[in-house]
């Protein structure tokens, strides 16, 4: 299965694509970040993460999207363009009709450290070995969209099972 990972930002929207299968070994396919100038109009932000992330979409074919849920912070502004450009990417594979996995960073970091509470740091060091590359991508942006694609691949399937059994047992 092939996964785009969004680490949503209106300054650094991070991109990752990875490639693997439930249980078994991941491959790096492609990471970087769309980037957008912190004076320019929202709508123009968001029109360039748009754009940036529909070229990732033709380029890397993903069978599923995964995109970091929007959690509570004291810094409204930030919340609010993180909430924008991911339901830009959400809108983008719902378009497409991929299925899109929404993930915590507490989910993210565990699922990659076994950790829920681990840094930048760890989860950038994780994902350059779990991945095998030299280093950790830079910036921490594009790491964590690794991070949100390999959290799907590993922990995606399973969540749809149990949602899927829980809706069938629910219509009963």
């Amino acid at each position: 299965m092939r996964v785009l990972g969004v680490d949503p930002g209106l300054t650094r929207c991070g991109l990752g694509v990875v490639d693997g299968a439930v249980g078994g070994r991941a491959s790096l396919v492609e990471v970087g970040v769309v980037r957008t100038p912190a004076g320019a109009d929202v709508a123009d932000r968001l029109r360039a993460i748009a754009d940036g992330i529909d070229a990732w979409l033709d380029r890397a074919r993903p069978q599923a999207v995964a995109v970091e849920k929007v959690f509570s912070q004291a810094n409204v502004r930030t919340v609010m363009g993180t909430a924008q450009a991911g339901a830009v990417a959400i809108m983008l594979a719902a378009r497409r009709d991929l299925p899109v996995g929404l993930y915590t960073p507490s989910e993210v970091k565990a699922a990659v450290t076994g950790n829920g509470r681990a840094d930048k740091a760890q989860v950038g060091f994780m994902i350059s070995r779990l991945l095998g590359l030299s280093e950790a991508p830079r910036p921490a942006d594009a790491a964590d969209a690794l991070a949100l694609a390999l959290c799907h691949l590993w922990r995606g399937p399973a969540l749809a099972r149990m949602r899927s059994a829980s809706q069938a047992g629910g219509a009963r």
